[in-house]
């Protein structure tokens, strides 16, 4: 019966009428992922002698197990925002002699092979290799790699319980905050904590165990939810939603825009993948911390703290941005129909990238307590740039988009819409202003590269009437071939 169930996921592969379309974005993933795991190997097999050189003192295996705690919580985020959990269309089964159980163990045991599952076994089994060759008891090593898999499968299934709550990505990531800011201001040592932990699954491989423990357990619980779901009723049933309004009266304070700015929020607050955009802005919000603290970047390459500067303010310019207009081309036939102005349309896009990026650069002021002044005003050029450049630049951009986008299904892990657009306009949104940083830092100062990038942001927004009419003009030229274009559903 699985062998069965496999054959018909082929069919329904390859027969599906998205099959064919966007081959360069599936080759560029491709390539993608092959560079994730062949990294993923490299840093397995260097991880023992890089621990060695920068730590001689330190017992490489005991020095990973320190980090584990971190690697699994951000393994879980990881695998939130961008795993895609497994379906199967039950209804054709339901009326034919299949089993139930048999129905949903397919679907979680398809979910065992993901690419979330392999990619961290490129790290674990190439380290491991190493600790054997390096005189580890292997036993032990063997014991450690076991439930190092388990727990990996382990995650692949729990991120089945959380993925639907809206909560669960808040909770871990102020887990993984709290667990690096106590252990990086020394408050208590989270390494030493669990770094014993692990080690003793080293020294008693049996502990290894423990592992299938939870695996089974996690698994039992994904078996006997979805099997509470697997009847006819629940597939065909519809939906009784109530639609909830919000006081939206002080965006009239902004004039003729203000009916689109309206919708706007309305359309970002009430689909799924309007929301994520908005929310994993605020993610963004945390990238500089990556980039500030290392001196690496400061010193020898100070130009990739410009690409972090953008990237601070920039998170919901940069996500939102890239798909106007297609957010609204579900409905995109009934507003060209009506007898409005395209420029409003347009500034309503303008005005919410604007206020979104000024609100992120002030939650981003405790950057210049933890990291400095000069980088406080490196992403004060960068909100400069992000509401002046990328702004504008998004704008006209969208005016080549052809991708019909549904708001409906979830924002990670989802390339809907994209198109070789999406990857070219990231040449200038982040080329630009690290090239003016680098070549006013490497021939002035580093004040005087900061100072560039603001001023380009700043011409570009003090000659904005200019550039929105020329992106208008833009738009109009184009109306009815993305009116074409949106109109097409599979």
């Amino acid at each position: 019966m699985i062998t069965h169930f496999l054959k018909l996921e082929w069919k329904q592969f390859f027969r599906s009428s998205y099959f064919g379309k966007s081959i360069a974005l599936k080759v560029i993933m491709g390539f993608f992922a092959l560079y994730m795991l062949t990294s993923f190997l490299m840093i397995g097999i260097g991880s023992y002698f890089f621990i060695k050189k920068e730590y001689p003192n330190a017992d490489p295996l005991l020095f990973v197990n320190g980090v584990l705690i971190f690697v699994l919580v951000a393994d879980l985020i990881f695998r939130y925002l961008m795993q895609k959990l497994p379906v199967l269309n039950i209804k054709p089964f339901l009326n034919l002699p299949v089993k139930k159980d048999k129905l949903v163990h397919f679907v979680l045991r398809k979910s065992a092979f993901s690419f979330f599952n392999f990619m961290p076994m490129f790290f674990y089994i190439p380290f491991s290799v190493v600790l054997i060759g390096e005189g580890y008891d292997v036993p032990g090593v063997l014991g450690w790699l076991f439930l190092m898999f388990t727990l990996v499968l382990s995650a692949n299934y729990i991120n089945f319980l959380i993925n639907k709550n809206n909560y669960a990505l808040g909770v871990m990531i102020a887990v993984l905050g709290s667990l690096f800011l106590v252990n990086k201001y020394e408050i208590f040592s989270i390494t030493d904590l669990f770094a014993p932990i692990f080690q003793s699954v080293y020294n008693n491989p049996v502990l290894s165990f423990i592992g299938v423990f939870l695996l089974a357990v996690v698994y039992y619980i994904n078996f006997k939810l979805l099997r509470s779901k697997v009847y006819l009723d629940d597939a065909i049933k519809s939906k009784d939603e109530v639609a909830k309004s919000a006081d939206l009266s002080f965006v009239d304070k902004l004039g003729d825009v203000a009916p689109f700015i309206k919708n706007d929020i309305r359309q970002i607050w009430r689909n799924k993948r309007t929301k994520t955009v908005f929310f994993m802005s605020f993610l963004f919000l945390f990238y500089g911390a990556i980039f500030f603290g290392e001196e690496t970047y400061r010193v020898k390459m100070p130009a990739f703290l410009v690409f972090a500067a953008i990237f601070v303010t920039g998170g919901f310019t940069l996500n939102y941005g890239q798909f106007i207009p297609a957010w609204d081309s579900e409905y995109y036939n009934m507003i060209m129909s009506q007898n409005i102005r395209y420029r409003k349309f347009l500034e309503s896009k303008w005005y919410l990238m604007v206020v979104v990026s000024s609100a992120l650069y002030l939650l981003s002021i405790p950057y210049a307590y933890f990291y400095g002044l000069d980088i406080f005003l490196m992403i004060t050029a960068g909100a400069i740039f992000n509401i002046g450049f990328n702004s504008l630049f998004l704008l006209f951009a969208g005016s080549f988009n052809r991708k019909r986008i549904d708001l409906n299904k979830s924002g990670f892990s989802n390339y809907q819409g994209t198109s070789a657009t999406q990857f070219l306009i990231i040449i200038p949104i982040m080329g630009v202003p690290m090239f003016l940083f680098w070549i006013f830092n490497k021939f002035v100062s580093f004040n005087a590269g900061v100072l560039a990038i603001a001023i380009a942001g700043a011409l570009a927004l003090a000659f904005k009437n200019y550039f929105m009419n020329l992106i208008e003009n833009r738009y109009i030229k184009n109306k009815y071939a993305a009116i074409h274009a949106f109109s097409q559903k599979s």
